[in-house]
């Protein structure tokens, strides 16, 4: 059974951090291949700097294409929104009954997991994969040395979607941050120029 690492984001864009991230988590653990879930538009959130779903995956889709084992994902576009990682979970797995799937977050979502709707179902059903990140607060006594959850000593990477948006706003050179054919397509489809 093949172990798929779910890498949920709005990748809006997605930068070489993000590869950076996915492709240690598969290279240096146990899971088979990462799919990278592009996040569905919230229909109830007004979010004018959120590129369309197609456009966003399209991105993915660019960024990921050399990486065999890394592959975008639009399983989310067809749920009913708002949506929640259980029922992602459920839905895929219902999908894929062959696949094993585990979820892959920052050490910062680990602190905020007790939060999530229906947490414990997750543990109980899915592993979980954490990267560091530099963030406040610290992680609930529950998951530390939980056998479901295991940390994965990536680079930390310290960019972000929100500071290449703003960087191309402000007409910055980001293209050091992005791969190639992202850029590409950024630039010809003038996103997040004003």
């Amino acid at each position: 059974m093949s172990k798929i690492g779910l890498y949920f984001g709005t990748f809006n864009p997605i930068h070489i951090g993000h590869i950076i991230i996915a492709n240690h988590m598969v290279e240096y653990s146990d899971l088979d291949e990462i799919w990278m879930v592009v996040t569905p538009h919230n229909p109830f959130k007004k979010k004018s700097s959120l590129l369309d779903n197609h456009h966003r995956l399209e991105l993915v889709y660019r960024a990921t294409e050399n990486y065999s084992k890394i592959n975008p994902s639009d399983i989310e576009f067809k749920l009913p929104q708002p949506n929640y990682t259980v029922y992602t979970l459920a839905h895929i797995t219902d999908m894929y009954p062959n696949k094993e799937f585990c979820l892959i977050m920052g050490e910062d979502n680990l602190k905020s997991l007790h939060k999530w709707k229906n947490y414990e179902t997750i543990l109980e059903h899915h592993h979980i994969y954490v990267y560091p990140r530099i963030a406040e607060g610290s992680i609930d006594h529950q998951f530390k040395n939980h056998p479901k959850i295991h940390n994965v000593s990536a680079p930390i990477v310290q960019i972000s979607s929100t500071m290449i948006r703003n960087g191309i706003k402000n007409k910055k050179n980001m293209r050091p941050l992005l791969s190639k054919k992202v850029w590409q397509y950024i630039d010809e489809m003038n996103f997040y120029k004003k």
